[in-house]
């Protein structure tokens, strides 16, 4: 670079650490005004695309700051958490394969390459990264909070309780961190507590905005046995959600209803017009059912298996149905989807899929792909993939249901803020897995948690048989299982198994009457 384009470099630098986008993209522009093929001018204005939330744009600058410089590491990891945006996971992994080693004085792009590594679920590898960023900047926070959540992935609990506990003392404030805190061991006094609701009362937010605290709390009175107050907390968390979720389960619902009316017994049978080819000798096999139900529990118990490799929990099914659908739309999900997926050739699906998953897939000849919420999508996976094994979890409708109120999720299950709206997913759901039985008849094998946690070998036997593996010891000590698993059970499926969890929901059979009234009204056996 000439001394020119150095100082608006320089000037830009200092926009970017304001987030003074304005400034940023008048510097980008007055670069490329005076020299069109300068890596610099496009790494910025790939930065100002990226804060503008436009992933298709930012790849496009950061790819051609890439094409002029090619030793730019900072526009190679930029473009890797861009790509990731489209699902472009494989790509995404090649480029930081390809620039790791040119990373070691950068303790920036270090974590964001661990961040894009965690992201598309390689947290093992993203572990080195992050404690090599730490070790070079050992007192940034969001540095150590990123060790910290991918130490809980990694299974290193008591590292990552010890972190969050530093980064609290810092800032007693943020709510989040006391959150992933709480999570991390059972309480044993209230000391925590009266840390976090001192915090609500002096922080004067509204409940929206106290979420975590309220989930936090909750879960440690649960610890303390102190039921009232445990609900109260969980209650409060739950309305707080529902509040501004801008939600309404009959979206949900509906598109339930397409599904089952699309994925006939017809339709199922329709011969695909090929089979998948792309990535050849490997099964796949979905664990699926309603989140807290024990699918990851299930899931390491089989890719303790010398012949099961576990991917994790992908959403690329979901991906390819809406990406081969054609549909243009902002949903994740929509009836329109649905139906367009319904007359698309099964092997394109089967094949957009495969070509997704392919930069995780290791030797082992079956691959688990562990998203509860594939069950929505179970008729397109069992027509793209013919050889497919399916595993599907029940529980006691009244624990699966009180366990989902009280997570915290994201996109996939909002519904279950409130006892009503999951009153109303819980029917639809089991309605909707009637069907899939119906089509799928012994394809599909249902693995019942309070049956698997009571007599563990005998299940195990079992449902290893139904997957054609041999038993293997290592499928009863799965605990010692060191995959890294990024899910909501992730510190419990570091401990043998165990019965605690069950009948859990009689602790507060009171406040969930209305909710045991409305499964039972419907025929669900509680």
């Amino acid at each position: 670079m000439n001394s020119k384009v150095d100082q608006i470099s320089l000037a830009a630098r200092s926009a970017v650490q304001k987030r003074d986008w304005a400034t940023v993209h008048a510097a980008a522009t007055a670069i490329l005004r005076h020299e069109q093929e300068s890596a610099e001018g496009h790494f910025l204005m790939g930065l100002v695309e990226k804060a503008a939330q436009h992933p298709a744009i930012a790849v496009n600058q950061f790819e051609t700051a890439l094409r002029i410089d090619d030793n730019r590491h900072d526009a190679a990891i930029e473009l890797a958490d861009q790509l990731i945006q489209s699902r472009r996971n494989g790509d995404a992994k090649a480029l930081i394969d390809k620039y790791v080693d040119r990373l070691s004085n950068s303790p920036r792009y270090l974590d964001m390459a661990a961040t894009v590594l965690s992201n598309i679920g390689l947290n093992q590898e993203a572990w080195p990264l992050y404690e090599k960023a730490n070790r070079l900047q050992p007192n940034m926070p969001l540095f150590r909070a990123n060790l910290a959540a991918c130490a809980v992935f990694v299974g290193k609990i008591d590292e990552a309780a010890q972190i969050y506990k530093e980064l609290l003392a810092n800032r007693p404030s943020h709510q989040r961190n006391h959150y992933h805190l709480s999570r991390l061991a059972k309480a044993t006094d209230d000391t925590h507590i009266r840390e976090m609701t001192q915090l609500i009362e002096a922080n004067g937010l509204p409940p929206d905005k106290n979420v975590y605290l309220y989930y936090a709390i909750g879960k440690e009175y649960e610890d303390l046995e102190d039921w009232d107050k445990a609900f109260q907390y969980l209650k409060t968390a739950g309305d707080a959600v529902a509040s501004v979720a801008n939600y309404s389960i009959m979206s949900d619902l509906t598109i339930i209803d397409t599904i089952k009316d699309v994925c006939d017994a017809d339709w199922l049978q329709a011969e695909p017009a090929k089979q998948p080819t792309d990535v050849q000798g490997k099964t796949p096999c979905f664990v699926l059912g309603l989140p807290r139900t024990g699918t990851t529990l299930t899931e390491r118990i089989i890719s303790s298996h010398s012949e099961v490799q576990t991917i994790g929990e992908t959403e690329f099914i979901e991906f390819a149905l809406r990406l081969k659908s054609g549909v243009q739309t902002q949903e994740r999900m929509s009836v329109d989807i649905i139906r367009a997926a319904g007359q698309i050739d099964s092997h394109e699906i089967a094949n957009e899929y495969l070509n997704r998953v392919a930069y995780v897939l290791d030797d082992e000849p079956i691959f688990i792909d562990k998203l509860p919420h594939n069950f929505m999508y179970l008729g397109f996976i069992a027509k793209a993939f013919p050889d497919a094994k399916f595993v599907h979890l029940n529980r006691h409708p009244m624990d699966a249901c009180f366990a989902m109120y009280k997570q915290v999720f994201t996109w996939a299950f909002k519904f279950s803020y409130t006892l009503d709206g999951i009153a109303d997913f819980y029917i639809a759901y089991t309605q909707l897995m009637d069907h899939w039985r119906s089509l799928l008849g012994d394809r599909l094998i249902d693995v019942t948690y309070e049956s698997l946690v009571a007599n563990q070998e005998v299940e195990t036997r079992r449902l290893l048989e139904k997957l054609d593996l041999d038993f293997e010891d290592a499928c009863l000590n799965f605990e010692k299982n060191t995959a890294a698993s990024a899910t909501a059970s992730s510190v419990q499926v570091r401990e043998k198994i165990h019965s605690r969890s069950v009948d859990k929901w009689k602790r507060f059979e009171r406040q969930l009457q209305p909710l045991a009234e409305r499964l039972t009204a419907a025929g669900i056996d509680i």
